[in-house]
């Protein structure tokens, strides 16, 4: 347990330097990084840690050993091309525990801007939110994760182990980003991910599948009608037949301990839908976006084929679709879920910190989410702690992050760093 001296000097440097925290934040926010054009932010996070000493790694996705991989994401032609920015810091001596502490930049679309009560990419705070895209997720907890360590360092004190602070992308779509810094080599003894999680500790999480229907229609003049097959009507009946699937994984949610008591754990969204040329023909065309959950330890490649041999199976049934079957491509997320199981050391002295930042007790609690941390727990074998602050509308409208959240689960993680790692003195 960290002496009493050393947390209240490392509490009051988080304060003492929250303002610039702050201002850190919302300089991520400002870059609008979706999917692809993450470029430029990564670029500011390399040149942010390098000023601060950092020894830097900057590398690229390799599809061909991401595709060997069970874990891998679906590549499709709008898989980001940005690069994985990584700084480390390695002590004199070591006698402590090495650490990871990562963060995404990529973030998701904003939809109508003008629904929005600020600009998305114009951060703005008003009482203890702060709004913007990506500001809670996760940018929030991209700039806590460093100034976290740069409290330490205004504490007059230095971790005792190396610490790796890794800034990924793709993690909104594949989770391909992470998995990249796994199969080149990066591990430690912990990872660390502040993601907006209510300053709770995820304790298991769903894998994910993203998939993309196709279907073929014929097309005729709308007076002729019954004797085409309209590709939009099908992609109905398609979703329609979906949700067969997604009833009957929520029934087995018994068989999963951790997700008893969701009311719907396995969610099935219709994200994308397009079709047809021509407002007086029935379209030839049609094709929609999908994103459903699996349980940890169900297998992305068996729940895949789960879902084609239930689409084929209903095509058969179906006048048109019998003889113009649909065409199924996983173009994205192809993730199991994980669990992280109580008890490590890790987690005990997350749970300390946290009481000595917020007064509370750490709480855990089962998301119906993706999250990075899957690949740490599940292929690295690592403790896996997700702990971010408290959040609303994330990947909706006028997403924002509590202020004083933020500032709370800084001054944990910072703890957590200073008692997992150990000091030194500068």
């Amino acid at each position: 347990m960290l002496d009493s001296h050393i947390a209240q000097a490392i509490t009051q440097a988080v304060e003492d330097g929250f303002d610039r925290q702050m201002a850190f934040t919302k300089d991520l926010i400002r870059f609008p990084s979706i999917r692809g054009q993450e470029h430029s932010v990564q670029d500011f996070v390399y040149q942010a840690l390098e000023k601060r000493g950092y020894a830097m790694t900057r590398f690229s996705m390799e599809r061909d050993a991401i595709e060997a991989h069970e874990g891998g994401g679906k590549y499709s032609p709008e898989h980001s091309d940005a690069p994985i920015v990584i700084g480390t810091y390695s002590p004199r001596e070591t006698h402590g525990k090495s650490l990871i502490l990562q963060s995404h930049t990529d973030v998701v679309p904003t939809g109508p801007s003008d629904m929005w009560r600020f600009d998305p990419f114009d951060p703005q705070i008003d009482g203890d939110w702060l709004y913007g895209r990506g500001g809670a997720d996760m940018k929030a907890g991209h700039a806590a994760m460093i100034s976290a360590m740069d409290a330490l360092t205004s504490a007059g004190l230095a971790p005792a182990a190396r610490v790796e602070i890794q800034s990924v992308v793709e993690e909104e779509s594949t989770g391909n980003g992470a998995l990249m810094t796994f199969l080149k080599g990066h591990t430690a003894d912990a990872v660390l991910i502040p993601e907006p999680e209510e300053e709770m500790l995820v304790r298991a999480n769903v894998g994910t599948l993203w998939f993309e229907i196709e279907l073929r229609g014929t097309p005729v003049h709308v007076r002729e009608m019954g004797e085409g097959a309209n590709a939009i009507d099908g992609a109905y009946r398609v979703i329609k037949s979906l949700r067969e699937v997604e009833k009957r994984w929520n029934e087995d949610r018994h068989k999963h301990p951790h997700f008893r008591t969701l009311e719907h754990p396995i969610n099935l969204n219709i994200g994308k839908i397009e079709g047809g040329d021509w407002g007086s023909s029935v379209p030839a065309w049609c094709k929609f976006q999908c994103r459903i959950a699996i349980y940890p330890g169900i297998k992305a490649a068996d729940a895949a084929a789960e879902i084609e041999n239930h689409i084929a199976a209903f095509a058969k049934t179906d006048r048109y679709l019998s003889d113009t079957p649909p065409k199924i491509t996983f173009n994205g997320f192809y993730s199991e879920g994980y669990v992280q199981e109580p008890g490590s050391e890790a987690e005990t002295i997350l749970s300390h910190a946290h009481q000595v930042a917020t007064g509370e007790p750490l709480n855990s609690f089962t998301t119906p989410g993706y999250l990075d941390c899957r690949v740490y727990r599940l292929y690295n074998d690592i403790p896996s702690l997700c702990y971010g602050p408290i959040s609303e509308n994330i990947h909706g409208f006028d997403e924002r992050v509590s202020i004083s959240s933020v500032r709370r689960i800084t001054v944990a993680m910072a703890l957590f760093i200073a008692e997992w790692c150990g000091t030194s003195n500068i």
